[in-house]
């Protein structure tokens, strides 16, 4: 019996790891905790779900521009800097909200939003914010949403079909006494460093290109599914 007893002690010190072995492990479990958790938050982005299921922004992360134009050039700079933002296949999608603000009389861009992930085929997609929350404005007007492209510059057959276009896609507020036309904006970070914006109006359903400040319309959207018919002379790039 006791030598029973004996073995079976030198068999429990046996299964021990060496002491050496239990801190290489404990060093690498604080080095792998720490590398994971170290990540700040990206404080671009700013979103929440709601209780039915859709998203909200706050507001702002950039403005007050004087018109679209000015805040699409900025907004490309901005939204195409973000992490993974121009990576090209690897990369994700922000969308953001722009709008309008009555008591300043200008034009701002919300905070991101980064849900979204892999469709079919590997395109990429954010789900689109539907809400804004701006204590600053009280009253404002939202024109629709904005996003990036990592890899592509076009509008994609999702952005351009009538079974996602934004509503109202035109009205008229009665405050500022103007007819207001719903846009969709889209960046894209090129590889030379250039950043190109790019507008599709829901009503008409003309594209545009952002060129020299200016909106310069290239094409239009076509039929249920948003088959893009270019201008004559006209591209995606200068």
């Amino acid at each position: 019996m006791l030598h029973l007893n004996q073995a079976a002690k030198r068999l429990r010190r046996s299964a021990v790891p060496p002491l050496s072995a239990r801190i290489v492990r404990v060093v690498l479990f604080w080095l792998l905790s720490s590398t994971l958790g170290c990540t700040p938050p990206n404080p671009n982005v700013r979103r929440r779900l709601l209780p039915g299921g859709g998203i909200e922004v706050d507001g702002p992360l950039a403005g007050p521009f004087k018109d679209l134009a000015d805040l699409a050039e900025n907004a490309c700079q901005l939204m195409t800097s973000q992490p993974g933002a121009s990576t090209g296949r690897h990369g994700m999608e922000y969308c953001a909200l722009h709008y309008y603000s009555q008591e300043e009389q200008a034009f701002f861009l919300s905070y991101l939003s980064d849900i979204g992930g892999n469709a079919a085929g590997g395109k990429k997609f954010c789900k689109v914010p539907r809400s804004l929350n701006d204590p600053k404005h009280k009253h404002v007007i939202v024109l629709g949403p904005a996003h990036t492209h990592p890899h592509n510059r076009r509008f994609s057959g999702e952005d351009l079909s009538r079974k996602r276009q934004w509503t109202p896609l035109r009205f008229f507020d009665e405050t500022t006494g103007r007819i207001w036309d719903s846009d969709l904006l889209v960046f894209y970070r090129e590889p030379s460093g250039e950043c190109s914006s790019y507008s599709y109006n829901y009503s008409s359903r003309i594209i545009s290109a952002l060129r020299q400040g200016q909106w310069l319309p290239i094409g239009k959207a076509m039929g249920i599914y948003g088959e893009v018919e270019l201008l004559e002379g006209q591209d995606w790039l200068p």
